[in-house]
């Protein structure tokens, strides 16, 4: 879900983004459906070292025939079948297809929420899932909702994030599943890790890759920061009903993103009220 802020770092709009190879180990594949809610469409990730015979589907989209056949139509083209398919977490924009990529491709999904896994294996935070020689390791990141995982590619310092960050503008802190509280530790974490320098780029689940992950990453918990104080004050004010702080808060959010807006408003007000 998109928000007011452009974090340092995004591609120039003048690039259109599109898919294709974008990192060594990591090819896009956008899916067709662009709306307000996912920007561009849902960024499919194809995973794979060159000389594995193996590729890893990251968010296979919507459940979108010609979408999926043109995955599987790529990873046979360089003669590496797809051989797992992976979900940062899953609202439908990212894991509707999976189930029928499954039956095309034999491999399992695996997913940190039961419901979405197909086959006995799901994501857990730190593991190390291989093509190859291509190491990717897991890293837990709830917050937008509660299964999100991100997915670090430890050759390149590549980071899948997902919808922990978009590509443009900010992501929704999907109340009641999603969290604050837990949000702000992934965010801070993954800051961690750029700090690190293990994270060289940002691989959204919508919008263009990112590069400065550092910046951007500081500029997600600025923003954070600044919504909670404007909550904060709007209700100190008396403003308490989760509408009528949307509408003051996000005033200048386009009135289509509101649904949105007011789940991070609940999610602010739930982590208020926690704090004390």
């Amino acid at each position: 879900m998109t928000g007011r802020i452009l974090p340092a770092g995004q591609a120039p709009d003048s690039e259109p983004w599109a898919s294709g190879s974008k990192t060594l180990a990591a090819t896009l594949l956008l899916a067709p459906n662009p709306s307000a809610w996912t920007l561009e469409g849902t960024n499919t990730w194809l995973l794979r070292d060159p000389g594995s015979g193996q590729t890893i589907v990251v968010d296979p989209g919507p459940d979108d025939p010609t979408h999926l056949e043109g995955i599987l139509a790529e990873a046979l083209a360089v003669d590496s079948p797809v051989t797992a398919i992976l979900l940062t977490h899953g609202h439908s924009d990212h894991s509707a297809g999976a189930r029928l990529l499954a039956d095309m491709t034999g491999a399992d999904v695996r997913a940190v929420d039961p419901g979405h896994r197909l086959g006995s294996e799901g994501l857990i935070g730190g593991e190390i899932i291989t093509a190859g020689s291509l190491e990717i390791r897991v890293v837990a990141t709830p917050g937008h909702t509660s299964d999100s995982v991100c997915l670090l590619i430890e050759s390149e310092g590549s980071l899948l994030t997902g919808d922990t960050v978009l590509g443009r503008g900010t992501t929704v802190v999907a109340w009641p599943d999603g969290e604050l509280g837990p949000y702000l530790e992934s965010l801070r974490h993954l800051r961690e890790l750029a700090g690190e320098n293990r994270v060289h780029r940002i691989l959204p689940g919508h919008g263009p890759l990112l590069m400065n992950p550092g910046q951007v990453l500081d500029a997600y918990l600025e923003h954070r920061r600044v919504r909670l104080e404007e909550v904060r004050r709007a209700v100190s004010g008396g403003i308490t009903d989760p509408l009528a702080l949307v509408a003051e808060v996000y005033a200048a959010t386009p009135k289509g993103l509101w649904p949105a807006a007011e789940m991070s408003v609940r999610a602010q007000l739930a982590y208020l009220a926690a704090q004390g």
